[in-house]
């Protein structure tokens, strides 16, 4: 115990600067700021279950308390709240008790210094950039332990969103709220500039093109936030690895390859449409970049796919919100996106039937009926395709047709280490570290490549240190 107490406090230090992926209001809070209420929560619990053994659960009179700690705040917190409600009112044996523990960084914090006397949850919800950290924590109970206990089947669940958290062929954790970016662009604009709006710019050139036409009259082409979520994408739509190692998915992660040709070129093409004033930098910020694309003032923007129903009922009858994929290089060959969102993690210090009373409480957040209400609300994907055919998934769809797009993008997305993600201790810090290259080079600071050089020297540097840690 004493060994995973240092390591956590070793490591998370170094990843508490920054949140992970989807809605990035300010790059803290993974998806916390998605702009819809949300019907769904998610608990799991922990214990001391030993490594290849099925958990069992103790017989007790009393039901089994669960704890949750969740990173859902706002609109999200209340429909967390009710869906515990929902699932102590199901049942008698096991009773879940929800606790908000601020940002994916906050609660992390707070779960290193509880690993000693014992304070923390069952369960905790953790960003997928967080993934590499939670394993070598040694602090739970891979999922794959009750998966095989019971014959539990994986079959249903989404290949491309089970693969991500999957590791060495372990599901280490559940997937639960799980988005992707995609390319928002206002249709009405596209048909006032002589743009085609059912045929959406697809790649670089295309975007570059349709943004110089689109800047007249007030209009801007379009604003991408300077989030390193998305150059991540942007790698992986380019069968491009971001670190090394398989994307740190055959061995450990020793080097960044942010400044290789696909970031090179990314960022040269992103830098080429702020210069020639047809995209404008707005900052950091997915909620500036959000707002301007629903108030018309830009015509296109990147977004997660959770904020979709936030901007279509933002912008009303005001203009047609078209959806499109995530554009990349003519060139470029096969890949796809990079799930992102959060995981649900059992920790292993909790007794065997605590932590299997966070299984069977996650089961239930996987069901189809309860992934189909979590999705219509937050414009998360279903973690199950069975939710697709519920009915209140269908009758959505036929509400906000451009969700469309992002489920076709998931399943259009070729399975390799690119698309599978990234993973390494540092993650929080590296996605920083890349925000600042881009600014850097917006500002004719420096280069592109030189931004990027520095950027990738920085984050191998952190790998090395945490590597180091993790070893000891």
């Amino acid at each position: 115990m004493k060994r995973k107490a240092v390591l956590l406090t070793a490591v998370t230090a170094a990843m508490m600067t920054v949140s992970a992926c989807g809605t990035n209001s300010e790059n803290t809070a993974g998806e916390v700021n998605v702009d819809q209420a949300t019907e769904a929560a998610s608990q799991t619990a922990e214990g001391s279950i030993n490594e290849g053994a099925a958990p069992a659960a103790e017989t007790s009179k009393e039901p089994v308390k669960v704890v949750w700690w969740h990173s859902m705040g706002g609109e999200l917190g209340k429909a967390a709240t009710q869906l515990v409600t929902d699932f102590n009112a199901s049942q008698q044996d096991i009773v879940v008790e929800e606790v908000y523990q601020g940002t994916y960084d906050e609660s992390l914090n707070k779960m290193k210094a509880s690993m000693d006397d014992k304070s923390g949850p069952s369960l905790i919800q953790v960003y997928e950039i967080g993934s590499r950290f939670m394993i070598d924590s040694g602090a739970v109970t891979p999922v794959q332990q009750f998966i095989d206990g019971e014959g539990y089947s994986l079959a249903d669940l989404e290949p491309n969103i089970a693969n991500y958290y999957t590791f060495d062929g372990k599901q280490y954790s559940m997937p639960f709220n799980t988005s992707n970016p995609i390319l928002y662009y206002n249709k009405t604009l596209f048909k006032n500039a002589g743009l085609d709006p059912e045929k959406p710019p697809a790649t670089f050139e295309e975007v570059a093109e349709a943004a110089k036409k689109l800047t007249k009259d007030g209009v801007t082409g379009g604003s991408f936030a300077i989030y390193g979520w998305f150059m991540e994408q942007l790698f992986a739509n380019q069968g491009a690895d971001y670190v090394d190692n398989g994307n740190g998915r055959t061995a450990a992660a020793t080097a960044s390859l942010v400044n290789t040709d696909a970031g090179v070129k990314t960022l040269e093409w992103w830098k080429s449409l702020i210069d020639n004033k047809t995209m404008l930098n707005l900052g950091r910020k997915t909620d500036d970049t959000k707002k301007a694309f629903i108030a018309g003032q830009v015509a296109m923007t990147l977004d997660s796919t959770a904020s979709l129903r936030g901007i279509v009922d933002g912008v009303g009858d005001k203009f047609e919100v078209g959806t499109a994929f995530l554009p990349k290089p003519a060139a470029s060959g096969d890949g796809g996106v990079v799930v992102g969102g959060a995981s649900l993690w059992i920790l292993n210090n909790k007794p065997e039937a605590e932590q299997q009373a966070a299984w069977t409480f996650m089961k239930y957040l996987a069901e189809p009926a309860t992934q189909a209400k979590w999705h219509i609300n937050t414009g998360y994907f279903p973690i199950t395709t069975k939710a697709y055919d519920e009915q209140i998934v269908k009758d959505n769809l036929a509400k906000y047709p451009q969700f469309q797009t992002a489920i076709d993008q998931l399943h259009a997305t070729k399975a390799m280490p690119a698309t599978q993600g990234a993973v390494m201790g540092v993650f929080p810090e590296a996605r920083q570290l890349v925000e600042t290259a881009i600014e850097e080079a917006f500002s004719g600071q420096k280069t592109p490549k030189a931004a990027l050089d520095d950027a990738a020297a920085a984050i191998t540097e952190k790998i090395a240190t945490y590597n180091k840690t993790v070893s000891k």
